[in-house]
Order: structure tokens, then sequence, then C-alpha cells
């Protein structure tokens, strides 16, 4: 259930997943910014409530219940409203007079009157205990405020609730439980960064049998009730005068992917620009910096100002690099460190180091001029030190430390750029770092690697070389050479994308575009391709006001494909390009479903806008090139990037102009992204399968060789194909995943793309009996891998008193998507399966159990060595079936 304001949401807020939008409405006080105040007559203005500047509404008139109907609920039932939470129904009282049953009565009319004007009309009283015993079966609901814990209008403070104030209500309320069997709702309030004592005393209202909700007095931030919403948010601050844009920030290019993994959405703050409000604990986990130096003056005491503030409310605080100033004696004092000055007795040396340190480089000797910290007495008890450093006379300095308040980490022991090369190496564990200095608790991940136990595969081709010839016998196009060889050969899901220019008609090559386009109609009429645009004319540089690069030294370098009389439109590059390939090319009943970014893949916030407003999905960037040869997860790109709440969604792994020098030799080269499959696997899995690559790489031999050792690999292996789309859905739904703490469990909900859950140590798997929505687990190396059968779940704790997973038959490993997962009763088990290659499924428990797959018995493979002995492994020739299982007792 969600409370809304309605005049401040212009139409019904979209809901999803059961939830049901309740309207707030105020029966007794209304404020003049009300539409309806200056229609209703002074006679009815009983009072004036000064703490809220609102006027008392006398509930007595005979044409009040009719107003009330008409011009307050009215317009809201014909906005979609159906639930109404109706506020200040004993405000009456702030009157110098009243006759109380009189108001009580008039309360009454109203209710009775909406009842019998709304059929179905839900309606939840806040407080009006006088009058429940006689609405109570017109009523859904009651809530009260402040149990415990209030806020006080008139000093504007929160403020804890006497005894005799709670007695009376609680007495109240159990009255309206227990007699009236009606649920009850308190909402209590607490300071928005106290998370303990808005957790605590969620408790308490819940040990008193009243459904909770703890929010602050504006209820503005994410509270706790039955459950506990956890903040998956950081906030990262990054000075922008570092790097050309965020795409090449160290803050995005290295911390985001650790984050990502452990199942956080990163949200970025550059520190030349106002720092944004609302950081709260209900939504971030934690406020990280990375700067490489001072930050601009002019925004140094503001930005301290506005750490300080987040340090006061309770919010972890990870420092990275440097700490972007001085700090000044307050700050430095809450910090416990000392950085300028702190004079050293000649050279340093390292005198110890954490065991977090030294992840995959060593660390660096500190130079002649290194500037370390200094903890300040007595608070350095409280520190655990990550480099000590002790100078010639015995003073002690560290590089960081983990701190009360968080931890930091300076320079050169973060990461170090490998001398002669664009490579990097992290010096420290960025996970096991950020997991202690933002105090970052184990929690399900939203997976985007994984689908029902199986890692996921997809493949995508960018348009680039399309109208090439090949170096083969007829000099064929490359285009052509990639139908028959690959998309011909390997029948799994692929996605497709052209660039206009080079294959329309219009275009760069008008004599040879009748055979091009029927090249591309042929790719695009074959059942298991996707279509994609690789836009009009290849733009370079996306986003014209940041020069990097070629673009930063070479004025002249070209923006896009030249094309005459043309002039680079983001909306023709996305909307036109793809306009033309449903027009020209796409099939009937199959349009493009994705863009994929070209040139530099850094698109900007408007190009991002204009794909999403078109109804497109997007992919590439993001370039993770880890293999033997530079192996380092500073090489491992994040899930995407967002620019004004415009997601961009980056490619698994780069494509084969980075394993072949772009394209200059050899060009057998992106054989080695076998290797950066295998790194991105083990000893975490983080990221699928992902076999992005260009046109021309079919136009040579040794490329094409490449392709089909590249595909051969990861046929050989028990992958989950999916298309491009399919994945960046996934990811989609990542940013927006909602998990939350129930009853010693996990309550998640996303839309329904993502379906798996990573558990990692810390946590234990969850039970399958006692589970809603979970089809089975699956084990592997960094952590348990939940399937879940559809958007929403319960992943139950076992009881202390089990000792053993309840013995059930669930799915172990599947190459399709679950639909339909349902225990029709005790014994029987149904699901349908949909893939797309003939599917391949496995089940637990199920031993016991006789198996049907689109009404045909079926029975389980030979077990082969290092398969599970409580496992069945099936394999069906169809691509979509609904399985069926009757088992019996062991």
């Amino acid at each position: 259930m969600v409370v809304v304001e309605p005049d401040h949401a212009s139409a019904l807020p979209s809901t999803q997943h059961g939830q049901e939008v309740v309207a707030y409405v105020s029966v007794a006080e209304v404020h003049p910014s009300r539409s309806y105040f200056k229609e209703i007559p002074p006679e009815w203005k009983l009072a004036r409530n000064g703490d809220w500047k609102s006027d008392v509404i006398d509930q007595t008139p005979d044409g009040w219940p009719d107003f009330f109907a008409e011009r307050v609920v009215g317009p809201l039932w014909k906005r979609g409203y159906r639930g109404f939470f109706l506020d200040t129904l004993d405000s009456y009282r702030l009157a110098e007079k009243f006759d109380e049953q009189a108001q009580q009565q008039g309360l009454v009319r109203v209710i009775e009157t909406l009842h019998a004007r709304f059929p179905g009309i839900q309606l939840i009283l806040n407080r009006g205990f006088e009058i429940v015993p006689r609405v109570h079966d017109k009523i859904r609901m009651v809530a009260a405020e402040s149990l415990y814990r209030g806020w006080s209008a008139k000093t504007r403070s929160y403020q804890e609730v006497g005894t005799t104030d709670r007695q009376w209500l609680a007495a109240q309320l159990r009255t309206v439980r227990d007699e009236w069997k009606l649920p009850v709702l308190v909402i209590d309030y607490v300071p928005p960064h106290d998370r303990e004592l808005t957790r605590a005393t969620a408790e308490r209202i819940q040990a008193d049998g009243f459904i909770p909700w703890v929010a602050d007095s504006a209820l503005e931030t994410v509270g706790i009730g039955m459950i506990e919403p956890v903040p998956r948010h950081i906030l990262v601050l990054y000075n922008g005068a570092e790097s050309p844009a965020l795409n090449y920030s160290n803050a995005h290019r290295f911390l985001q992917m650790p984050l990502n993994y452990m199942g956080y959405v990163v949200d970025y703050a550059d520190v030349r620009e106002p720092l944004p409000e609302g950081i709260g604990r209900d939504r971030y986990a934690g406020v990280a910096t990375w700067f490489s130096g001072f930050i601009p003056e002019a925004r140094r005491k503001s930005v301290a100002q506005w750490l300080q503030l987040r340090m006061t409310e309770g919010m972890p605080l990870a420092v990275v690099g440097d700490i972007g100033q001085s700090p000044e004696p307050r700050w430095a004092r809450r910090l416990s460190i000392q950085t300028e000055p702190v004079e050293t007795q000649g050279s340093l040396r390292i005198e110890a180091h954490h065991p977090m340190m030294g992840f995959e480089a060593s660390l660096p000797l500190p130079t002649r001029n290194y500037q370390p910290a200094k903890l300040t007495d007595p608070e350095a008890a409280q520190f655990t030190p990550l480099v000590q450093l002790r100078d010639e006379r015995g003073g002690t300095f560290v590089a960081g430390a983990i701190a009360p308040w968080g931890g930091f980490i300076l320079d050169p022991y973060a990461l170090i750029e490998v001398p002669g090369s664009d490579d990097a190496r992290w010096v420290i564990d960025p996970f096991v770092f950020l997991t202690q200095a933002l105090r970052l608790e184990p929690m399900p991940v939203p997976d985007t690697t994984t689908e029902n136990g199986r890692r996921l595969l997809l493949a995508h081709v960018d348009g680039d070389g399309f109208p090439s010839l090949a170096e083969f016998p007829g000099s064929p196009f490359a285009a052509q050479v990639l139908l028959k060889d690959i998309f011909e050969t390997y029948r799994i899901p692929q996605t497709m994308s052209i660039i206009e220019s080079e294959v329309a008609p219009d275009g760069l090559y008008p004599n040879l575009s009748p055979k091009l386009e029927a090249i591309a109609k042929a790719m695009f009429q074959l059942p298991h391709i996707e279509i994609g645009s690789h836009t009009y004319s290849h733009p370079f540089l996306w986003d014209r006001s940041v020069r990097h690069g070629l673009f930063q030294d070479d004025k002249e370098a070209a923006y896009n494909l030249n094309i005459p009389g043309y002039t680079m439109d983001l909306a023709r590059e996305i909307v036109g390009s793809t306009a033309y390939i449903n027009r020209r090319l796409a099939p009937q009943g199959k349009q493009v479903k994705i863009l994929q970014w070209s040139g530099d893949t850094a698109p900007g916030a408007k190009a991002l806008e204009i794909s999403s407003r078109a109804g497109l999905l997007n992919i590439n960037g993001g370039d993770t090139s880890i293999t033997r040869s530079n192996p380092s997860l500073t090489a491992v790109g994040a899930l995407g990037i967002r620019k004004n709440g415009y997601l961009q969604v980056y490619a698994p792994i780069t494509n084969e102009n980075i394993y072949t020098n772009l394209w200059r030799g050899p060009f057998y080269g992106f054989e080695r992204a076998i290797e950066s499959f295998e790194m991105t696997d083990s000893p975490r899995r983080i990221k699928p399968v992902g076999i992005y690559y260009h046109v021309y790489s079919a136009s040579k031999r040794a490329g094409l060789h490449a392709l089909h050792k590249v595909y051969d690999w990861a046929l050989a292996r028990p992958l989950h194909p999916v298309h491009a789309s399919e994945f960046a859905e996934k990811v989609q739904d990542f940013y927006g995943y909602a998990i939350a703490r129930e009853k010693g469990g996990w309550r998640v909900r996303g839309n329904g793309a993502l379906r798996t859950l990573r558990i990692p140590s810390g946590i234990a798997a969850p039970n399958l009996a006692l589970s809603v929505g979970v089809v089975g687990i699956h084990p592997g190396i960094d952590g348990a891998y939940v399937a879940l059968a559809g958007d929403s779940a319960f992943l139950a704790p076992t009881p202390q008193s089990t000792s053993t997973q309840a013995s059930r038959p669930s799915l172990f490993e599947a190459n399709g998507r679950i639909e339909k997962w349902q225990a029709t009763e005790p014994g029987r088990l149904s699901f349908d399966l949909r893939a797309y290659v003939p599917l391949e499924f496995s089940l637990s428990g199920a031993s016991h159990c006789r198996a049907k797959a689109n009404g045909r018995a079926v029975t389980a493979q030979p077990r082969t060595a290092g398969q599970a002995s409580d496992v069945q492994y099936f394999q069906l020739k169809d691509q979509r079936a609904r399985v069926e299982l009757e088992c019996t007792g062991r």
C-alpha cells in the first residue's frame, strides 16, 4: 500500500506487484492551497490550526457530506483512486466551543455518504476512535500516529510520547483490533538519519500486535514497517575537472564495478556543482569520494560541510585517493586524522600493512616527498591501520585506515598505473575495503550474469564493415560471409545491427545498396536474429561537449562518417535509422529492439533520452578487456552509467577492436576474448559471456577463424543463451530492484527481467520449502544462485529447529526461462520452460518423481562424472515444454 498526496501527482501513480495507491484526504481541515478552499462557506469554518496554517471545518452542516464527496473525493475517484486515507478526524477539538456528539455524527454522515456514493470505496481512518463502532463495517483499517515517537509541529521537533498518552492510545488501538476486528496501522516519527531508532520503534510497534510504519515527520524518507527496505545506493563524489567526462573518471572506471558486484547502484555528484540534498540512510548505504588531488578552492568549504553533515547523520564515508583538501581544524578533529602539515623525519618505510593490501600489486615504496596522514590521539586506538609507515626517528604515520566514521586509502595505495601502458592494478582489495569502510552488510545480490543456475550467453554485432569485401574467393561481402558462416551455423540468440548510411540506397554506396539490403533482410528473417540499429552515420564522438583522446589532440578528426550534405543530428542517428530498418529491412512483426552505440560509445544525456523515449534499449561501452596479459579487475567495467536519469547499458565484454590492436593485427586476436570470459567467471562471476564484434571480423580468414573458436568455446559450455536486449533489460531491472528484510528473511521485487539472486557468504541460503517465488538454488564459486519464478519473491530463513532443507523437487539449472511454476498439490509440480535452443534442465530432489514434458514421459540422462548425485538431468529436442512432475514418498 502506498499513500500519496494526490495534489502532488498529476495522474494516478503507476503501480505493480499488487501495490495499492491510497489518496490522502483531510476531512476536518482544509489548507488554502486546495482548489476547493474558496468554495467553502465562511460559516463552515470552525477554527484555525496555526501549526499547519489550515482552517478547521465544522462537520455538522447538512451540506458538508455532499460537498466533501463531490468536491474532494469525487475528482480523485474519477482519476482512478479507490482507496482514501481520511485524516484530521478529530480536529474539531481545536475549536473553543463545539458539540462533541454533533461533530462525531457529522463525521459518520461523511463516511456513510462516501460509502453510498462510491461503491467499493476503501477507507482508512486516522484515529476517529469514537466513531469506529458506528462505521466499522464501512472502513478497512484504522491508523494512529505517535504511539512511541512523535513530531511536534509547534516546536518542530521529534519527541518521545509520554507514558500516559502512550497507554491511552494503545488501549484505543487494542479495542479497534480486538473488538472490531480491524487491522491497526501505527505511524511514528523519528529523525530520518537515525535508522537504529527507526528500526527499534518499528519492532516495538509490531511486538504490540500492530502494523508499524516509522519514518520522518514529512514522510519524505523510506520508512520501516513490517519490512525494512535495504538501501542499495552509494553516492560517489568526484571532481569533474580531473577527466573529460564522468565516463573517464577514476570513480566510474574503477569504483563502480566492485559496488555493482556487491549489489549496489552508484550515483555520482560532481563537487564543482552544488551537492544533492536528501542523501539519507533510508536510500543510501554510504558515500564515497575519489579525488586525485585538491578540489577547486571555491568548493572546498561547502564540500567539507556537506560531508561533515553526512557523518553527523551516521552515513559511512569512504575516501579514496586524496581527501581533496587540507581539512580545516574542526573537520580534522571529526576525521581524527592530520594530513597537513605532517612533518616526517628522514625517509619513510612501510612498517606493516593490512591483509587487504597487496591485492594485485605490491605496495609501492614511499617516495621522498610522500605526504602521509597521522592519526590524532586519543581516537587512534579506534582505527584499524591499512598501511603503517615509520620515519627514521620512529614517528608513525598511515596511508589508510578503517575508521569509526568509515575509512580512507590514500594514493598510491589504492591502485597504481603500469608504466608504459594504459593498464592499472589494484593495490588494495576494493571489495574488502568498501565493505568495511561503508559497513556494507551482506544481502542477496540482484545478479545480471546468471539465470536458472546457468551463466548467460549473448552475442551482438555492430554493423561496421557490412559493405567490405572479404578476403575469400569471389570477394564476397563480409556481411554475406557472416550470414553463411556464423548466423546460419550458430543458431543461438544473436543481435545484428546495421549502419543505415552504409546500406541504404541514398547512403554512401547506392550502387551496392540492393545487394546489401538483401543480405540484411536475409539476416533479419532468421528467427534467432534480433534487430539492432548501429545508427545512421556511425558517430565517432557522441557528445561534442566532451573532447577526449583523438578528439582532444586532432581538431580535424571526423565526428562521423562523411555523408555529403549531412550534419549530425541525434534524432536522425537514433530514431531515423530505426525507422529506416523497420520500414525497409525488418520482416513483418519484427522491429528494432536495441540501439548499439558507435564510436566512443559515450553518449551524452540527450542521446540517452532520445533512445529511451523512442522505446529502444541500448548497449555498448564499458570496455571490459581483462586478459592474462592484463590480469586486473581495473580492466572490468561497470554495468552501465546513468546521465540525468537515463541509463546506458555496457556490453559485458569488449569487442575485437581491443584484442586486435584497433584491427591492425593480429587478426586472430579476438580469440583472446575467451580469456576474458574465463577471468570474469572465476574467482567471481562478474559478467556473462558476451560475444561482441563487428561485421569486418568476417572479412579476414584469421578473424573468421577467431569467431568460430569463440562461438565453439561458448557452445561447449552449459550456458543460458539470451538476446542482447534481454541482458539490457536485466541491467535496467538491477537499477530499480527492491530488497527488504522481513521476519529474518528477504522480500525482493523487480520488474521480472532479472530472475537471479546471488547469496554471498555471510547469509544463509533460503529454505526452499518455506520460501515463496523461489524455484531452486545452484551452487556457485562466489555464492549460491537463487532462481526466481517471477518478479517478486520471499526468501525464507531456515528455522533453527530444522537442520536441513525440506525435501521437495526444485530446479537445479536450465538453459531456458521458467514460467508458471506451480506446486498444484502435494507431490505434484508443473512449470513451463522456454528457450532458444533445445531444452536442457536438471532437478534436485526429484529422484522419486516421474516426469513428463509436453505430455510425454521423459527419462533422466545418465549421470556423468562430477555431476551431483541427487540431481536428475534432462535433455529435450523441444525449445518449449510444459514439464510435470508426480512424486511419491521416499
